[in-house]
């Protein structure tokens, strides 16, 4: 494959990959958000501690005081989350911006979670802000489960057809009402292109595929984002969707699919966000099996593919990617499997 001028292939190790579909902006710090230790979270607009967490507790919901809180191996880069005793999780934005989330699941995920074919995040209680901390927070249900990874499934085309049918099961449930995409979720379900502040915006996907000049086959990139682009729009009514259904969201249990986490990018908008599992975590070889089980249209499909090019975009000035090469790598392997998707 040409890597336009590089002279390299693309190459890839094998690596855990827990790494999320999300917008890199907000880490201006290289948030992967614990310390060395594990037990703080300082990216962000406040620093997330335990003392914190039971300052909070002890003043909103005494009860569950006592119980020990443990930080999770990795939080994302929008919430720190630690899981509370045996069965519940503490999830609390790191920034302003992604405050909406809290009451979207609040709100929704009740009423999605019973018509749903895996289980998801469940809240059980909204804190409010307090005890120098300024945001809603949530206690939610902890969900066992490891990050579901590509190297990991016991049957990928099994697992292909159960995201699958998660996804057009969520899309079947009445939207009405529902949250549009806006700023608080990234703009998930925007038409692709649209000039917002979003990963999809076209002058910020072109000015990073200009930034990989000589590392990556510009022109087969650029090409692949204007067929999104020249894609028919979604012309029918809004869908729920979850935003973000790429690895660290999907939970297994013995190699096989078991939970979906993390509704805080939820919406109703262009379905062709939720087919990114498409070539950010499904194998190749199980990726005609979801295209099949989901019934994406062509259209939709190259729209899919498009969202999927905007957030596989390793640029060198991207904090995201500057923290942890094993991100760059990831992102050139979905790349990779774009590309060909496409070619």
């Amino acid at each position: 494959m040409s890597t336009g001028g590089a002279g390299k292939p693309f190459a890839y190790e094998e690596y855990e990959d827990h790494d999320d579909f999300e917008d890199h902006e907000d880490d201006e710090d290289g948030a992967d958000g614990a310390d060395a230790g594990g037990h703080a979270e300082d990216d962000g607009d406040v620093r997330i501690d335990e003392p914190l967490l039971r300052r909070l507790l002890r003043a909103q919901f005494p009860q569950w005081a006592p119980l020990p809180i443990r930080p999770v191996p990795r939080s994302g880069m929008d919430n720190a989350t630690y899981r509370l005793g045996d069965d519940m999780a503490l999830r609390l934005p790191r920034y302003a911006r992604w405050v909406g989330q809290v009451e979207r699941e609040q709100r929704w995920l009740p009423l999605l979670a019973p018509r749903l074919p895996l289980a998801v995040s469940q809240p059980l209680a909204q804190g409010e802000p307090g005890e120098g901390y300024p945001f809603p927070w949530s206690v939610c249900r902890w969900l066992d489960g490891e990050p579901a990874t590509t190297d990991g499934l016991a049957d990928p085309h099994r697992t292909a057809a159960e995201l699958a049918e998660f996804v057009t099961a969520l899309q079947r449930i009445d939207a009405t009402d529902g949250p549009e995409p806006q700023w608080s979720n990234a703009f998930r379900g925007a038409p692709v292109g649209a000039e917002c502040d979003a990963l999809t915006a076209d002058s910020t996907v072109r000015a990073k595929i200009a930034k990989l000049r000589g590392m990556v086959d510009t022109d087969a990139v650029t090409a692949v984002w204007e067929e999104a682009l020249a894609a028919p729009a979604w012309d029918r009514p809004p869908v729920w969707l979850h935003g973000d259904l790429a690895t660290g969201n999907l939970l297994a249990v013995d190699g096989r699919l078991s939970a979906v986490i993390d509704f805080g990018t939820l919406a109703v908008g262009d379905p062709a966000c939720d087919l990114i599992p498409a070539w950010m975590f499904l194998p190749t070889a199980a990726r005609a099996t979801f295209r099949a089980a989901v019934g994406a249209d062509d259209a939709t499909w190259a729209r899919g593919r498009g969202i999927a090019l905007a957030g596989s975009l390793p640029v060198p000035d991207d904090p995201f990617f500057q923290r942890d090469p094993a991100r760059v790598t990831t992102a050139l392997r979905h790349l990779e499997g774009i590309l060909a998707d496409a070619a």
